[in-house]
């Protein structure tokens, strides 16, 4: 009994098992809608699947957010997710993350869908879909994306995340551009149905970014209210309010911008620091306090925010907000304080480096300081990005400080030198015994702070040693140290020692350059100026250093070198004087220029314009006695002046006279586009004459250049150019030319012939000889009646000059050289009878020997 009692449990227990691994088989099956199968099927796809597709997914989203760093200078995005411009193709992923979670989505649907006669009956297969749709999304695969949120819609209609299949879906019609549709359906979403929290947030928010893509910021801030108002989460509300302010600022609405600023602001430490932060600057930034009790309780509220420890990594933007607010008063030492300390603090903020450096620079040039203000300009250009706006805007600024650097360190050279040449050896050897006792009690000072430094490091080392010294135990150890502190803390390991190195080496020396021989003021970064500071101790030695005579022997005394000095300061004094006038609008500045210029004996080229420069100023500073003098000085002194002529006739300088510069080198262009280049060549050369000093000489210079290049060649064209590169550095131009040397000429000094295989423009040349220019105009009129006859493809005829000797008759429009001779034999046949010598040339080559003049060259090669 007891064995069969057995058997019956090992039988009962087999068809148990049987029973269970057949129900499980059963309920395994995807293609019949039984209750077992659905919900096998459902559990699977949530509690296995997707909630590991999930997390991959939550793991990429927080990537995003780490990697992406907003641009609180511009208006923020909705969402924190950076779009890079390339195609991602199918397959490919920019984050293993999102991979991950596409193919956990594709897993579920692939092995638990249970797809049965078109309907789905597995009711977590909508929430696949979903994540498929939004790694997709996040992976910037947008139109995938945009297919897996479609089939929700269109096979999933009663699920309950159809809503949130709809806002992804407008989410994605906006990340491509297709904001009008995305519009139309959120608008149609939110009439229709009744949206909760979350769902409601997103879908307000992401309408929020239609309406700011498509620029109206009224309708945006409206929905971004109603999703700040009912999102749970805090860095979403504080976004959304960020955004609301930013809209509003836009709008000049700055008393509804901060309110919703103090939104944020109120939020404290709920949200992440740099919305609160930037609340608080952004207020700074619309702050127009002008009651004497606000302003101090105002100031008192920027001076704890700059405080407040919590507030370092900001101190970037905070200082230059403060720096913002005192300039707006008008204080502008604290204003360049505070803008010196936002850049003091190293900031990564390349943005806020260039608003820093350009203001700083636009204060310098309003100060007349051109020199500090290009320096300046040069560091904003550092932290822009090319081709942009605001690059471009403060590289023309840049340029226009060329000169006036160039020509002011040329006038502060020079005239330190003259004013050494122009004393007496007493004088002069006084000027040197002084400069070197300068030097020595430097040499002298900087030893005596560098005994104190050294005791300063030495009582460092003893109390950092001391093993009872508290600080000793807490002090950071230099590499190599114990935590006993057994070793000695090198100089530089210890902060304060070197921090009081640096300032009393800057206040002793200077800004100095890192290069042998530091200590010669020749090194110095910043010179003061003046007649001193001369690059004198260039070349000295030990002993030569403090000798007077070493110095003495440097100041030139030659007549020929002098003089160079001169002529070289009063050109640079005239160029400032004009540049100050026209490009700066620095009458001040443009007449002490000119009035020293007129008081230094200069070249006669110089005195008369700078006499009519000096007129037009006093005249707009209402200096009109001396404006008066001026115009009777040149009426006497130059009558015969063009000058003369206007001051005399002012009527015919308004209406631009015939005699004007402008007019004149319009009279002369129109002489080279008849190819009169002789004609041209005489007239620029006796307009250069007669202007010289005026800023149209170098246009003439330039176009006697191409003239004598048309009807010289190739090295008259070099030379012509050279000159004006040379002798015009700082005009338009001279830096066209100097441009063309470098990049152009290279090019054309080629004389090498291209073989005709590689051309695909061909021409006929008639020679003639420019004696016959009768002849020649009655053949060219032959040729063009003759190709109107025959048709040949799209021919024209011309005439060009060669040579002072030589002109050519030329077709154009030919396709090959054998094409060309054979139109050649055509025109010769009996309907036509043109006869001529002649030969068949390529473009590239006629070029060539247009430039060169060497047809001789071309035709031996043939």
């Amino acid at each position: 009994m007891k064995q069969m009692s057995a058997r019956l449990k090992t039988t009962s227990k087999i068809i148990i098992a049987l029973l269970g691994v057949s129900v499980i088989a059963t309920s395994c099956s995807r293609k019949k809608d039984k209750f077992m199968n659905r919900n096998f099927h459902a559990m699977g796809t949530k509690y296995n699947i997707l909630y590991n597709g999930e997390i991959a997914l939550e793991q990429g989203r927080d990537a995003i957010n780490d990697a992406y760093t907003d641009d609180y200078w511009n208006l923020l995005p909705v969402e924190r997710m950076e779009v890079f411009g390339e195609v991602i193709m199918p397959g490919d992923s920019k984050n293993p993350s999102f991979e991950r979670a596409e193919e956990k989505a594709i897993k579920a649907i692939q092995k638990h869908g249970m797809n049965i006669r078109g309907k789905e009956y597995n009711p977590q297969i909508d929430e696949a879909y979903l994540l498929l749709g939004q790694a997709r999304y996040y992976d910037q695969r947008f139109i995938p994306a945009l297919e897996a949120f479609n089939y929700i819609l269109y096979k999933h209609a009663a699920s309950d995340k159809i809503n949130t299949a709809k806002v992804w879906r407008e989410k994605t019609n906006i990340r491509l551009e297709n904001n009008e549709l995305a519009i139309k359906n959120l608008k149609r979403l939110l009439e229709q149905t009744e949206l909760e929290d979350q769902d409601l947030a997103d879908a307000t928010s992401s309408l929020a970014q239609a309406y700011i893509n498509t620029k109206s910021p009224d309708s945006a801030i409206t929905q971004l209210q109603i999703a700040a108002a009912v999102t749970k989460k805090n860095t979403e509300q504080a976004r959304f309010n960020y955004i609301i302010g930013q809209l509003y600022n836009s709008l000049g609405e700055v008393d509804s911008a901060n309110m919703a600023f103090d939104k944020i602001i109120d939020m404290h430490r709920k949200i992440p620091r740099p919305y609160y932060i930037n609340a608080h600057l952004e207020k700074i930034k619309n702050s127009n306090v002008t009651d004497s009790l606000k302003v101090v309780e105002f100031e008192e509220y920027l001076a704890d925010l700059e405080k407040n420890r919590e507030n370092r990594p900001f101190l970037d933007k905070i200082y230059y907000r403060i720096g913002e607010y005192h300039r707006g008063k008008g204080e502008d030492s604290m204003a360049i304080a505070n803008y010196n300390k936002s850049l003091r603090t190293n900031t990564p903020d390349k943005q806020l480096r260039a608003f820093d450096y350009s203001i700083l620079g636009d204060m310098n040039f309003d100060m007349a300081l051109y020199k500090n203000a290009g320096a300046y300009y040069d560091s904003t250009l550092i932290n822009l990005e090319p081709r942009t706006k605001p690059y471009r805007t403060i590289k023309r600024k840049r340029d226009n400080l060329d000169d006036v650097i160039l020509y002011e360190d040329i006038a502060q050279t020079n005239d330190s030198i003259l004013s050494l040449v122009n004393m007496s050896e007493a004088e002069r050897l006084a000027v040197f015994s002084a400069y070197i006792e300068d030097l020595k009690k430097a040499e002298e000072e900087r030893a005596k702070q560098e005994e104190i430094a050294n005791r300063v490091n030495n009582a460092g080392l003893a109390t950092t040693n001391n093993p009872n010294n508290p600080a000793s135990r807490n002090s950071l150890m230099p590499p190599g140290g114990n935590a006993n502190g057994q070793k000695q803390t090198f100089y530089f390991y210890n902060p304060t020692t070197v921090s009081y190195g640096k300032n009393e080496f800057s206040k002793i020396w200077g800004d100095r350059m890192l290069q042998d021989n530091w200590r010669l003021s020749s090194n110095k970064v910043t010179k003061v100026g003046g007649a001193a500071d001369v690059a004198l101790e260039e070349g000295a030695g030990e002993s030569e250093l403090y000798d007077p005579e070493f110095y003495m022997a440097k100041v030139p005394t030659e007549q020929k070198v002098i003089d160079s000095l001169i002529k070289e300061r009063n050109f640079a004094y005239y160029q400032l004087g004009v540049i100050y006038k026209e490009k700066f609008d620095e009458n001040e500045l443009a007449k002490n220029k000119l009035e020293s210029l007129l008081q230094s004996n200069p070249e006669e080229r110089l005195i008369l314009p700078s006499k009519y420069n000096l007129y037009k100023i006093y005249l707009d500073l209402g200096m009109n006695s001396e404006a008066e003098a001026m115009k009777n000085d040149i009426v006497a002194n130059h009558p015969d002046s063009r000058y003369a002529e206007i001051l005399l006739n002012p009527r015919s300088e308004l209406a631009g006279d015939e005699n004007s510069p402008e007019n004149l080198y319009k009279k002369t262009y129109k002489e080279f586009e008849a190819e009169n280049y002789l004609e041209t060549i005489a007239l620029c050369e006796e307009y250069i004459r007669e202007l010289e000093g005026d800023v149209m000489v170098p246009k003439f210079e330039i176009l006697k250049a191409s003239a004598k290049g048309r009807l010289y060649g190739f090295e008259a064209y070099k030379e012509g150019v050279n000159y004006t590169a040379l002798n015009y550095p700082n005009s338009d131009e001279g830096k066209r030319a100097q441009e063309l040397m470098e990049k152009v000429i290279p090019v054309l000094s080629n004389k090498q012939f291209v073989p005709n295989e590689s051309a695909n423009n061909f021409n006929l040349i008639y020679s003639f000889e420019t004696s016959e220019q009768e002849d020649m105009e009655e053949f060219a009129k032959k040729l063009e009646e003759a190709i109107a006859i025959v048709n040949y493809l799209n021919l024209s005829v011309s005439t060009d000059m060669y040579t002072l000797d030589t002109k050519f008759v030329v077709i154009h429009g030919l396709k090959s050289i054998d094409g060309a001779l054979g139109l050649a034999e055509i025109l010769e046949g009996k309907k036509y009878k043109i006869k001529r010598e002649h030969f068949a040339i390529s473009s590239p080559n006629y070029g060539i020997v247009q430039m060169h003049k060497n047809v001789n060259e071309y035709l031996q090669s043939q």
